[in-house]
């Protein structure tokens, strides 16, 4: 017999004894499955919206400068600038203008902010989606504001920015420049805080250190240690999904070891009567490999599809309050497919490998034992 007529052979008979106990291998490819689907979605979401973040931030400037007073983050002069400007390596330094607000009817805060390109018109503001959403704002209506004078000032809606953005826009206001000066009391000699661009981002570290030495009142912050901090979030909050799923992942371990690594009685016996047949020990070894494989792989690969399809396709509705985070205005937006394949290789190896394992090392002692013994007992 050929080594491909014994492996159709094999396979064929391992087929067999798969669909002779579906009842017992479909309960466990459906846990199995579970437990991959939940591992897979928070891995996938996780970091595909870490791309995200760092997609976007990509258009952030390379340096932030921020005013501090009594170690809290305060405006910051304006004049500022200028100083900024003489130091060798900067190409450009802007004010930058942007706060929040609270809104006690819908119950959020609002992060208002003067867009450095193409301001609204003044009396008009451009909101995000997750705002117009939750408050019911529509372009052409009105919003009200309470000035920090105490006074009640509306604008015009004049355009809702698109779900696409949402990750960063969702609770978003865009107004003029004298509209947020008059509403928060900022003079024109103040600025939230200063964007800094440099000539060459491995001066970046050199710069800063220049300001803060010009500037001792103030900080910078870097855009890669903004992108660091976005990494560290979005991983602790995929741990402490991870932790939260701990105790699942542990009691299938647990379910999964003693349904491979404890043959059953008539498992046993179907053994024995292979080896008294003529079967090899590596015949019967290359069967439950097979069995072991079919098993896990078919579950991996179910769970794999249904993370995929949960997390691109449904937004990941099951996780997204612990990976998003809370808020009211929660953002809606659709991530693009990203799949880091190390990780995937990593929860394959994690899943299928110790399984596939686990049905082999009991069937090889069944399998070294005399025939007669085994069927006996």
């Amino acid at each position: 017999m050929s080594a491909v007529e014994r492996h159709r052979n094999i396979l064929d008979f391992t087929l067999a004894s798969l669909m002779r106990r579906k009842g017992k291998n479909s309960a466990l490819i459906v846990v199995y499955t579970l437990v991959v689907f939940v591992l897979a979605s928070a891995l996938f979401f996780t970091q595909a919206i870490r791309r995200e973040a760092g997609l976007v931030l990509t258009d952030a400037p390379e340096l932030v400068v921020q005013r501090l007073v009594a170690g809290r983050h305060d405006l910051i002069p304006t004049a500022y600038l200028e100083k900024i400007r003489d130091i060798r390596g900067v190409t450009g330094a802007r004010s930058r203008l942007w706060g929040y607000y609270y809104d006690a009817t819908v119950g959020a805060n609002y992060t208002l902010e003067v867009p450095l390109e193409a301001p609204p018109p003044e009396g008009s503001v451009i909101v995000g989606e997750g705002l117009a959403r939750t408050s019911g704002a529509a372009v052409d209506s009105l919003m009200p504001f309470r000035t920090t004078r105490g006074e009640i000032t509306t604008f015009a809606v004049s355009k809702i920015l698109p779900s696409d953005s949402s990750l960063v826009s969702a609770d978003l206001v865009l107004l003029s420049e004298k509209d947020f000066r008059e509403m928060f009391g900022v003079d024109r000699a103040h600025a939230t805080d200063l964007a800094v661009t440099v000539r060459n981002k491995k001066e970046i570290p050199v710069i800063a250190r220049k300001i803060a030495e010009a500037l001792p009142d103030t900080r910078t912050i870097s855009r890669d240690e903004i992108l660091r901090t976005y990494d560290a979030v979005f991983s602790w909050r995929g741990g402490i999904m991870l932790a939260l799923l701990a105790g699942a992942v542990l009691a299938f371990v647990i379910f999964a070891w003693d349904r491979a690594a404890g043959l059953s009685a008539e498992e046993r016996k179907e053994i024995g009567i292979l080896k008294a047949i003529g079967w090899e020990t590596s015949d019967v070894l290359l069967m439950k490999f097979w069995e072991g494989v079919a098993v896990s792989l078919t579950a991996f690969l179910l769970g794999i599809v249904a993370a995929y399809v949960h997390v691109f396709f449904a937004s990941a509705g099951l996780f997204e309050p612990v990976l998003k985070g809370w808020s009211v205005l929660y953002p809606r937006f659709r991530l693009v497919p990203f799949i880091d394949f190390p990780q995937v290789a990593a929860l394959f190896f994690l899943t299928v490998v110790p399984y596939t394992v686990a049905t082999v090392i009991p069937s090889w002692r069944a399998a070294t034992v005399d025939p007669d013994a085994v069927m006996r007992g």
